[in-house]
């Protein structure tokens, strides 16, 4: 029964990450359309996007208090809601050519973004901790081939000009259903800290006693591979269509064809990660990851064949894709009180995931978008010097009590156990 229910768990998990997938790909596809519709600049669109940048913070800040007081299972339940609710008004500012309700609509999504996956990745870390297998870059890969079929469909939709807030509607719809479907076999519990109360030196006694895991050094580097990675990823995902229609000439068409060969080679990163993780080891994973993202938006940035540009695409996903889901791993294995560890991790990749790409556009509106990438290639290029920090196996042994890695599954998510790799 644990392990019916544990597969059942895991099909839910995989919906969850494959649904924000399609929803985010969906709208990044019609950025263009989207734009000219509002009638604004590449600066004005960063404006817009800014409002996925302050509803990401809100999401991401407020995460991992509601984990550790609610669990994982309603955190997401409220932040998928909220990717649903801002693809309609995304959706809606498109038709009525608003750009305040596009920007809200966008805050709305961001704020489901950081808030909904942060707990995702922790019930993720949770079931690899079960099962004692890598899930997490397959996990991230649903949420890669989401981007795949979703910006499919945007490319078919901008080819044959089908109304933007008409398939954000049906995309939203489609969502809803996959909720309704995934919640049901997601546990009540999981993240809610259990730490004992202790009378400690703490600001009030009896307050619960917890390790302060932002002073870990390594935890730290781990939080700076995430943070390079998931702004490689997020970079694509608000500008690669835009980047390939203003900085290489392309039509908007051509742009989401490219956007979707980016998603397609991150899709097929992640899901075949598990297997070169358990033969290399993740240090020389990340390192490979990073070292193929910098030739990609080397190539992409400095080459003025489109063609080049189009085709280095692909290796900037390839890299992107294992950097998150593997930092994250190696989060829940660094020490103790692993949803605190995993949440930290997850809040600095959210961050550059969903902030940082909107800032890109300030800076694309002054020296172009292609110059305005080079940020991001500083970033992954020292993410490949301090990849070593992602090999927390020891680690895990030495702070994991051997008899804690035979307990059940209803352990609670904020012990930790043994190492999974």
């Amino acid at each position: 029964m644990v392990d019916r229910a544990v597969r059942r768990r895991r099909r839910a998990l995989f919906l969850l990450f494959f649904l924000p997938g399609i929803a985010m790909s969906s709208w990044v596809t019609r950025t263009p359309d989207v734009r000219d519709q509002l009638g604004l600049s590449t600066g004005q669109m960063g404006l817009v996007l800014f409002g996925l940048s302050i509803g990401s913070m809100i999401g991401i800040l407020c995460s991992g208090r509601f984990v550790s007081r609610f669990g994982t299972r309603p955190v997401i339940a409220l932040g998928t809601l909220l990717i649903i609710t801002g693809t309609v008004v995304i959706g809606t500012g498109s038709a009525v050519r608003s750009a305040p309700l596009v920007t809200a609509g966008l805050c709305l999504f961001g704020a489901g973004m950081g808030g909904g996956e942060v707990a995702v990745n922790v019930d993720g870390a949770d079931v690899e901790r079960i099962t004692g297998t890598a899930v997490l870059p397959t996990l991230h890969g649903c949420f890669s081939l989401g981007t795949v079929i979703g910006g499919s469909a945007g490319m078919a939709a901008t080819a044959v000009a089908f109304p933007v807030h008409w398939h954000l509607t049906v995309i939203a719809l489609v969502a809803t259903g996959m909720l309704v479907h995934a919640l049901r076999a997601v546990p009540a519990g999981i993240g809610i800290s259990t730490a004992p109360s202790t009378p400690g030196p703490g600001p009030v006694s009896g307050q619960p006693s917890k390790p302060q895991v932002w002073k870990d050094r390594k935890l730290l580097l781990i939080g700076a591979i995430v943070l390079a990675m998931a702004l490689a990823e997020g970079a694509a995902n608000d500008w690669l269509p835009l980047l390939m229609v203003d900085g290489h000439g392309l039509d908007a068409a051509m742009g989401s064809l490219v956007f979707v060969g980016f998603a397609a080679a991150m899709t097929l990163g992640r899901f075949s990660g598990s297997f070169f993780l358990s033969r290399f080891g993740r240090a020389a994973v990340v390192r490979a990851s990073a070292v193929s993202g910098a030739v990609g938006l080397l190539l992409v940035i400095f080459s003025d064949n489109a063609v080049i540009a189009a085709t280095a695409v692909l290796f900037w996903g390839l890299g992107a894709s294992l950097g998150f889901p593997v930092a994250l791993s190696a989060a829940g294995d660094s020490g103790p009180d692993q949803t605190a560890r995993v949440s930290l991790v997850a809040v600095i990749g959210y961050v550059a995931f969903l902030v940082g790409p909107p800032a890109l556009g300030f800076l694309g509106d002054h020296y172009g978008l292609r110059s305005a990438m080079v940020v991001v290639l500083v970033f992954v290029a020292a993410a490949i010097l301090i990849a070593p920090a992602a090999d927390t196996r020891d680690r895990a042994a030495a702070t994991v009590d051997p008899a804690q890695r035979t307990r059940p599954s209803t352990t609670p998510a904020g012990q930790h156990q043994g190492d999974r790799s």
